[in-house]
């Protein structure tokens, strides 16, 4: 079935009850999932106060990002061993108290080293919580797995959206430790909310192998999304590392809060579009039409910050800022689409349990952030505008695998409605 059959498909019954009518454990989870992931983009507004308190380069404090990720990456691959063993509800929970505890620790370090490391560690518990996090809203939401869908995707965007802005609000008045004390602060809200709310699921009777989500990059969809993800997420982690710097640097006078406010704006439309724009999207132009708009617009935002962009050599900062907070913006819109339908599209691209798929995704597109954060970081170190055209250069690539390999896409929307038989096996752990 196509995209565009699948997406005028009507809709379920339960489509049509409240998304906001839920029990208590799906809101406990949703709540930890907006401060999961403001994690990931609490650290933009502060990445030049690091800079300057603790003397290091722009690829020094890109690796803030780099170890983060790579270490999420790789335990993608033990979340549903760990998950079959000892539970949904437990594997939650040591995850959200690893974040606790190494978010603390990094505001407590005197050296990017040290940070790096905590940030590495804060990367194991969020890996166990939001290969977790997915299904157990789908196994819990009352209503369609496509409000499940739509509540989780709410929750990331707000939090990418807050994330920024608690991030510059406290780099502000507080100093750059302030959001790593923020975020441990209310990560704790949510851990206790959790071990409250949310009942013990029982154990899948199935224990997933820690090589199942390697094996399952031997069916060619999935891999060509995954390796698509993969040089996306370069460019995604090249704007997230790299766009502070044009903006705080030189003339400009933005300081970590007026950057928060930036990422702030790019979080909102990242999460107008997760929750309604992609949808109308893929209904509009079908699941791969979206999928190329949203890329080439990317593309397009990462080509026109390099143009506004400052020369590193210029101390007077001669660039066009306010371009480039338009550009942080409007980029957005496009990454709130192109992450829904990538995270749609996956969910079929190889008939494996959704959760091994899931993981196999998370693996691979985890270590494109991780190269990008890193190598767009040592690129700013010598010229701004060359970062982001090899930013731009990437995304295109990730465009190219997936036009040249469509045949081996089944680029079917989500189901509207799951089986019980479904939900269990997303049980065992799914990821964005």
């Amino acid at each position: 079935m196509s995209a565009a059959s699948a997406s005028h498909s009507p809709a379920s019954a339960e489509d049509k009850g409240s998304i906001l009518k839920q029990p208590r454990a799906v809101w406990a989870v949703a709540f930890a999932c907006v401060i999961s992931f403001m994690g990931l983009g609490l650290v933009d507004p502060i990445l030049t106060s690091i800079a300057a308190d603790l003397h290091a380069t722009a690829g020094d404090v890109s690796l803030l990002f780099t170890s983060y990720l790579v270490v999420t990456a790789v335990a993608m691959l033990i979340t549903g061993w760990v998950s079959s063993r000892i539970g949904v509800k437990w594997t939650l929970v040591a995850g959200l108290a690893i974040i606790v505890v190494f978010s603390a620790v990094g505001g407590l370090m005197n050296s990017v080293g040290g940070i790096v490391a905590a940030r590495a560690v804060w990367g194991l518990g969020n890996a166990l919580f939001i290969a977790t996090s997915l299904a157990t809203i789908v196994t819990l939401t009352q209503g369609s797995l496509k409000q499940a869908i739509l509540l989780y995707e709410s929750a990331l965007g707000i939090g990418i959206g807050l994330g920024p802005i608690v991030g510059g609000q406290l780099g502000e008045h507080i100093g750059w430790r302030g959001p790593f004390f923020g975020v441990a602060v209310l990560m704790a809200i949510g851990l206790v909310a959790t071990l409250i709310f949310l009942p013990q699921t029982p154990k899948p009777e199935t224990k997933t192998s820690v090589a199942d989500p390697i094996r399952a990059l031997r069916h060619p969809g999935l891999l060509v999304v995954s390796v698509a993800a993969l040089f996306y997420n370069f460019g995604f982690f090249t704007l997230m590392a790299v766009a502070p710097y044009p903006l705080q640097l030189g003339s400009t006078h933005f300081d970590a809060a007026d950057t928060g406010w930036v990422f702030f704006g790019w979080g909102l439309a990242l999460a107008f579009t997760s929750i309604w724009g992609a949808n109308w999207l893929d209904r509009a132009v079908g699941t791969f039409g979206a999928i190329v708009i949203a890329m080439l617009g990317f593309a397009a935002c990462l080509a026109a910050m390099g143009v506004f962009a400052p020369d590193n050599a210029d101390p007077t900062g001669t660039g066009r800022p306010w371009g480039i907070v338009v550009c942080v913006i409007v980029a957005g819109f496009f990454l709130g689409i192109n992450n829904t339908v990538l995270t749609t599209l996956v969910m079929g691209a190889a008939p494996v349990p959704r959760p091994v798929a899931s993981a196999a995704y998370s693996f691979v597109r985890f270590f494109g952030g991780a190269v990008g954060a890193y190598v767009a970081g040592k690129v700013a170190e010598h010229t701004f505008q060359g970062a982001f055209w090899l930013g731009t250069g990437i995304v295109l690539v990730a465009l190219l695998l997936l036009v040249v390999f469509r045949r081996f896409v089944v680029t079917t929307s989500a189901p509207t409605h799951g089986s019980v038989e479904e939900a269990e096996g997303v049980l065992v752990g799914d990821a964005d």
